[in-house]
């Protein structure tokens, strides 16, 4: 049974998630307590699987409880739910909560959110790997991004075009934007899965205090792994981006499945990142498995206890990103795995990722792709005979690619 810890300093508030909740009694063991003080005492008794709080609360704030949390119980998923609407103190909590829920919010809306999160923490079965992945703010990102971007921002003809054509050129800022232009805290009541529509819906100043405050993101210490190019896992995630967008437009004209496919593809290999930045060691561990002959995602599960896809869509559904952009990343390598059915971002992330393997090996040395069509899942879909035109799309993208 899942354990779901609840802070509000109003009493009304409090005693109506108790009501709603009610039916969910027989599958959560929930505790209702009315400050962050009483907060730390439950926790120091106890051990939750996530946390929702209250923002604005006297003595300790929402913000101020869940930096506590995530040093006491850095396993649990952190929901704040709240009506205040500050945006300097929200973005100060970009990096210590994982989801945002905005009052007044509906029962449904509320056991949604929860109980995704406790599925979310039951997709990962080591336990250390929760954790680690729990704690993780940020991801890395290559130092000329990071410049490009202050550059922009400082420069007089800033604009958000240009700054969103930045920001869709890296993952770790993609997933950031994308997490927060998708939380209830600002007001945008449709799906964004676009990096550049992001960006024009929070605004540069936004964009530029959330930069200031989450110092953008964790830059990657070559001393720890040198034989790891972060440079070249962007440039392939970048490829199989524009290679799903592509993919995707050649199967649909809905936008919303374009850009998700986009941004899908953008952060497939999220959970790469996760795994080199915070366990060096069993990434070169799970190479040697790799280069023995050992399929990789046998190699990583050993090594790790999950696959990157795995950690990566975890990741991206304590984020709250959205269950198509969570789906192609869950299951890039495996689509027939996933109960959805039809042409989706990611059958477009899959089919991508699959052809710039295709593209990457070298004939001469008698390279063999890293990644193959699930040809199962693409007959039942009926796509089979597309995969010649991806292919022939795919390569003119690569053709445009500049040096």
């Amino acid at each position: 049974m899942k354990r779901i810890l609840f802070v509000d300093d109003e009493s009304n508030v409090l005693d109506g998630l108790q009501r709603m909740l009610r039916p969910m009694r027989h599958e959560w063991e929930m505790v209702f307590v009315r400050s962050g003080a009483e907060a730390l005492v439950a926790l120091a008794e106890q051990r939750f699987d996530v946390m929702v709080s209250d923002m604005r609360m006297p003595g300790m704030n929402g913000a101020q409880l869940m930096a506590e949390v995530m040093n006491i119980q850095p396993q649990a998923v952190r929901i704040i739910l709240s009506g205040y609407s500050d945006q300097e103190l929200i973005l100060k909590s970009a990096g210590l909560v994982h989801q945002y829920l905005a009052k007044p919010c509906q029962a449904e809306e509320v056991k949604l959110i929860v109980a995704r999160a406790c599925a979310l923490r039951d997709l990962l079965a080591d336990e250390r790997l929760k954790q680690l992945v729990s704690q993780v703010k940020s991801l890395p990102s290559p130092p000329s991004i990071y410049t490009e971007l202050l550059k922009e921002m400082d420069s007089l003809d800033a604009s958000i075009r240009k700054i969103g054509e930045v920001i869709s050129r890296d993952v770790g800022m993609t997933a950031k934007v994308l997490q927060l232009v998708n939380s209830a805290f600002f007001g945008i009541r449709r799906h964004v899965g676009s990096p550049a529509e992001a960006i024009s819906l929070l605004g540069l100043d936004t964009v530029m205090k959330l930069t200031l405050i989450i110092h953008v993101f964790t830059q990657f210490d070559r001393k720890l792994l040198p034989e790891f190019s972060p440079d070249a896992l962007i440039s392939h995630s970048l490829r199989v981006g524009l290679f799903a967008k592509r993919i995707a437009q050649t199967e649909t004209v809905d936008s919303e499945t374009i850009n998700d496919a986009f941004s899908g593809g953008l952060l497939h290999d999220v959970g790469r990142l996760v795994m080199v930045v915070n366990l060096p060691q069993q990434y070169v561990r799970m190479r040697e498995l790799a280069e023995s002959g050992i399929p990789s995602d046998d190699a990583e599960r050993e090594a790790f206890g999950a696959t990157h896809s795995e950690v990566g869509a975890y990741l991206l559904g304590l984020w709250g990103l959205p269950k198509s952009i969570i789906e192609a990343v869950a299951f890039h390598h495996r689509p027939g795995r996933c109960m959805a059915g039809g042409f989706s971002p990611m059958t477009a992330v899959h089919a991508a990722n699959a052809i710039e393997h295709e593209l990457q090996a070298s004939p001469d040395r008698g390279a063999e792709p890293q990644a193959t069509f699930d040809m199962d899942y693409l007959s039942e879909l009926g796509l089979v005979d597309r995969i010649s035109v991806w292919r022939e799309v795919c390569a003119r993208v690569a053709d445009e690619e500049p040096a």
